[in-house]
C-alpha cells in the first residue's frame, strides 16, 4: 500500500521555518514564519488599546504640516531598514503625533518583520522606579533591556516629566544607548522645538515663546543628540480629539 506524503505548505523552506539566501548564502528565517509571528510581535509591542486601531490609512490630515508628516511616515516605512535615524514628532496635543508613531510601528511589524515596542515615557519611568524587588533581586536593567535592544522603539510624550536629575540621567542613558547602537527610535513631544538662542522654529512662533521648549525639558545636550539621531517633524493644527468629540455630540 502506497503511503501518501503531505506536501509542504511552504515550498521555500519545506516547512522548516528557515531558508537559504541565494545571494549571501546565509540561513535566514523564512517569510512564512515571519507572517505567523506578526500577531505575537504586535502583542509584544505593548501598543495601548486606545491606539491599536491607528494606521497610516486612517490618519486623515487637515493641515499642510499633517500632510507632510504623513508623507514622512509613509516614506520612513517604505525605506526601512535603510533609514538614516529615527523621527521626532513635535506639536500640540491632538494633532496626531501618537497616531502616526503607532501607525509606523505597526506597519514595520506587519510589513518589515521588525520587532518593536511602545512606551509612554512617563509609564516607563514609573516601571523603572518600581522595578526593584528585594526578594528576586530584580532591578531596572530588566525593564530597560528590551527598551535598549529592541529594533524600533516609540517613546511617547518625551519631556512630559519634571526634569529632575534622575529623570535627566535616565533619558540620557536610554537615548545615548540607542544612539550608540544605531537603533531606530521614534519620539513624540508636546513641547515646541527651539534653537539654543530661545527663538522658535516653524509656525506659531509668538505662542511658542510663552511656553517651555523641548530643550527646557530635556536639556541642551540631549536635544543636540536628538538632532543627530532623528528627523524633526513639526505638526500643527486643531486638536483631532476635540473636533471628533464635538462633531459626535448631539442633544437629545
Amino acid at each position: 500500500m502506497q503511503v501518501e506524503r503531505n506536501h509542504p505548505s511552504c515550498p521555500d523552506c519545506n516547512d522548516t521555518g528557515w531558508r537559504l539566501d541565494a545571494v549571501t548564502s546565509a540561513v535566514r528565517r523564512c517569510d512564512c514564519t515571519l507572517e505567523k509571528d506578526v500577531g505575537a510581535r504586535l502583542r509584544y509591542a505593548r501598543i495601548p488599546v486606545r491606539y491599536q486601531h491607528c494606521s497610516l490609512e486612517n490618519y486623515h490630515p487637515q493641515h499642510d504640516s499633517q500632510f507632510a508628516a504623513k508623507g514622512f511616515a509613509e516614506k520612513f516605512v517604505d525605506q526601512f531598514p535603510q533609514v538614516d535615524g529615527g523621527l521626532l514628532f513635535v506639536g500640540s496635543a491632538g494633532v496626531g503625533k501618537t497616531h502616526l508613531s503607532v501607525a509606523i510601528l505597526k506597519a514595520l511589524v506587519e510589513r518589515k518583520a521588525a520587532h518593536g515596542l511602545f512606551y509612554d515615557f512617563r509609564d516607563l519611568l514609573r516601571e523603572i522606579q518600581h522595578s526593584w524587588n528585594p526578594v528576586s533581586q530584580s532591578s531596572e536593567i530588566e525593564v530597560l533591556r528590551p527598551v535598549l535592544e529592541i529594533d524600533v522603539l516609540v517613546l511617547d510624550e518625551l519631556g512630559a516629566n519634571k526634569p529632575t536629575t534622575w529623570v535627566q540621567d535616565t533619558m540620557t542613558h536610554i537615548i545615548n544607548s540607542r544612539y550608540n547602537e544605531k537603533k531606530v527610535t521614534i519620539f513624540t513631544s508636546n513641547f515646541p522645538d527651539r534653537e539654543s538662542d530661545g527663538s522658535s522654529r516653524g509656525p506659531d512662533a509668538a505662542l511658542m515663546r510663552r511656553e517651555e521648549s523641548l530643550t527646557d525639558r530635556v536639556g541642551a545636550r540631549l536635544r543636540s543628540r536628538l538632532y543627530e539621531m532623528c528627523t524633526l517633524v513639526e505638526i500643527v493644527g486643531e486638536d483631532f480629539r476635540k473636533t471628533v468629540r464635538q462633531s459626535s455630540f448631539r442633544f437629545k
